[in-house]
């Protein structure tokens, strides 16, 4: 099944909860209400059997991930731990919200992030596979930092978007050799990761394309950091 393999590789580490995992009955394998039961030792407690290498794929990420719903409002439905590293979110604050909460600081003013946003839009409406773009994000702590974001499109049976795939990167307070390392990550698990959803008839879409000039990407972001700093004091 499909949550055999998303939510092994996505799941967030919750505790206290006791949720189900189950499909809707009568609807096909992309089609799900997705909820978490309870976590034990940051494994996911569900009804199905657990995939071990599935399990370990997700234990092993260290890089940020997130998961999103590709329809309604593009809901958070699965973050890992450097997804909650990274923005100071817990998975509690931020499953069944849309990202788009990150460009907001704590006092409720928000980044321009105008072109971003653009390709954003054009990506979730249109045929693109992927999308790539440095955008203005806020930690929960009202810190902010330029979020070099990847997300990517998860078909079901149907060849219809299910979820989207996303992977978020703090490129301004970074550096060439840290960037390289961090597309290195994200190649590999993007290369892992559609063989192991292909059994579960679900296709991660398009591949990554990498900075061609990650030197001065890092220079404008630690620039609009700068600028971010005076500002969104915090």
């Amino acid at each position: 099944m499909l949550l055999e393999a998303v939510f092994n590789v996505f799941v967030s580490q919750r505790t206290g909860k006791n949720n189900d995992v189950r499909p809707r009955s009568g609807l096909s394998s992309g089609d799900f209400d997705i909820s978490l039961r309870e976590i034990e030792n940051g494994q996911i407690m569900s009804d199905i059997e657990i995939d071990p290498p599935l399990s370990d794929f997700f234990r092993q990420s260290s890089i940020a991930l997130a998961l999103a719903r590709a329809s309604d409002d593009h809901q958070l439905v699965l973050v890992n731990q450097q997804f909650c590293t990274l923005t100071g979110y817990s998975s509690d604050d931020v499953i069944d919200r849309n990202c788009r909460f990150l460009q907001t600081n704590s006092e409720g003013r928000s980044a321009e992030n105008s072109e971003p946003r653009e390709k954003l839009r054009a990506f979730l409406t249109g045929s693109a596979k992927t999308v790539r773009t440095p955008i203005v994000n806020f930690r929960k702590d009202g810190t902010p930092f330029v979020n070099l974001l990847f997300m990517s499109k998860l078909l079901g049976g149907n060849n219809k978007p299910r979820y989207i795939f996303a992977s978020q990167f703090d490129i301004s307070r970074s550096h060439p050799d840290l960037l390289q390392t961090y597309d290195r990550q994200l190649g590999d698990v993007i290369a892992k990761l559609k063989p192991l959803l292909q059994p579960h008839e679900v296709v991660l879409e398009g591949s990554l394309a990498t900075i061609a000039n990650s030197a001065t990407t890092i220079a404008q972001a630690k620039v609009t950091l700068a600028e971010l700093e005076r500002d969104f004091p915090y």
